[in-house]
């Protein structure tokens, strides 16, 4: 089995941080705390220089890197954070970086990157990307700077567990956003000994960490998730070996869960977090109850695109019951759309969109017969009870009503 990254390794990358890697904030947060019915604090990496905890490992990384080694570059593979942290750590330490990212990668991403003063080169997917980094490496001599697969990448991301032992000294559990589990790795091994309780949280929609810990080995594992950040296939054997041995769960949260918890850190925590770094919050949320407080939820990647974010947004209004969508059928006459509306306005339904539908529909309210119109609206609640009270409401008053995709 692989030599396991130590405390002391943890401890002597912190030593190496200083002026570089800012000592982020550790925030109380009311609205977490009572499902999980104790304190839970927030370790903010999304404030992070480059706006995630990338930049701790990538700075280890390529601070011990020898003279000649850094004088050949670096190169790297990412969606956009680690992209970010190895572009501002090579640059602070004189190499040249170049990455690969996907083409579709976020502008905000995209554009930081360069600015931090690296040469990025765009391919057609993810998957790509790392093939493609390790292919300029073999030719070029340059360093291969993996987002997790190495033990000076996973020291240099544990710094975030001792920071949350000084700041919160009586923590109980911490709660870590997972993907290929660099992060998760270095914080089990800076806590390792103090019977804090260690946590991954993944997304369900790409879990590879709950198969590979039940076969006892990483295991590929194919999906799609809104957490671009953490959208790892397969665990690298590094953190494989740290996290079976040092890791006390990992557990799963719906891309509903997610996109909630975006929505409440940007709410009630005035935190802006993708999807990604939002999955320690939305554990806690999901799982209430489950583990020992004081509770530290690490949140990470604060570099969001805003015509994502507004999906986001819209997607955990919606899972919340704060957005409704709904399809009446009703008689094709003057009047009845306006009494419609009338009767919702009543029940404190806002009406954000209507279409009128003369042709075409079906579905849960079957076909749409000669002289009627199905209505298809968006409408804003204050929450699942509402939007089923508004339901109920419509229903009892004689409308043929169905819930719609938002």
């Amino acid at each position: 089995m692989s030599t396991l990254v130590t405390r002391a390794d943890v401890e002597a990358a912190r030593g190496e941080q200083h002026g570089v890697v800012r000592r982020t904030p550790v925030e109380p947060s009311r609205v977490l705390a009572e499902p999980a019915g104790g304190p839970v604090h927030l370790k903010c990496e999304n404030l992070q220089r480059t706006g995630s905890f990338k930049i701790r490992g990538a700075y280890r990384r390529i601070q011990r890197l020898t003279d000649d080694e850094r004088a050949r570059g670096v190169v790297a593979a990412s969606a956009g954070n680690h992209a970010q942290g190895v572009a501002l750590a090579a640059g602070l330490l004189g190499a040249r970086a170049t990455v690969f990212m996907p083409a579709g990668a976020p502008l905000p991403k995209l554009a930081a990157t360069r600015g931090y003063g690296a040469h990025v080169e765009l391919v057609d997917t993810f998957d790509a990307t790392l093939t493609e980094a390790q292919a300029f490496a073999d030719r070029t001599g340059a360093v291969l700077i993996h987002p997790f697969d190495h033990p000076d990448i996973i020291a240099g991301q544990g710094t975030v567990g001792l920071e949350i032992l000084e700041q919160v000294p009586d923590v109980r559990t911490v709660v870590v956003c997972t993907g290929g589990g660099g992060l998760v790795a270095g914080i089990a091994a800076a806590l390792e000994g103090t019977g804090v309780h260690v946590v991954g949280a993944q997304a369900e929609g790409l879990a590879a960490w709950p198969v590979s810990l039940a076969a006892g080995h990483p295991v590929a594992v194919a999906g799609a998730t809104i957490a671009d950040g953490i959208a790892v296939p397969r665990p690298a054997e590094l953190t494989f070996a740290q996290v079976s041995a040092q890791v006390d769960e990992v557990v799963t949260v719906s891309e509903e869960a997610l996109s909630r918890a975006v929505l409440q850190c940007l709410e009630r925590g005035k935190l802006l977090v993708e999807p990604a770094g939002a999955a320690a919050a939305a554990a806690i949320a999901e799982y209430p109850g489950r583990w020992e407080t004081p509770l530290v939820g690490v949140v990470s990647g604060g570099n969001v695109d805003p015509l994502m974010l507004a999906e986001i947004v819209r997607r955990g209004m919606s899972a919340a019951g704060r957005y409704a969508g709904l399809r009446v059928r009703m008689p094709d006459r003057p009047g009845y759309l306006a009494d419609l509306l009338a009767h919702l306005g009543r029940l404190g339904g806002n009406v954000v969109d209507v279409e009128h539908r003369r042709i075409g529909a079906s579905g849960d309210l079957g076909p749409l017969g000669i002289g009627a119109v199905e209505v298809a609206l968006t409408l804003e609640a204050r929450g699942n009870d509402h939007r089923e009270a508004m339901l109920a409401a419509l229903r009892d008053a004689g409308y043929a009503v169905a819930e719609g995709a938002v």
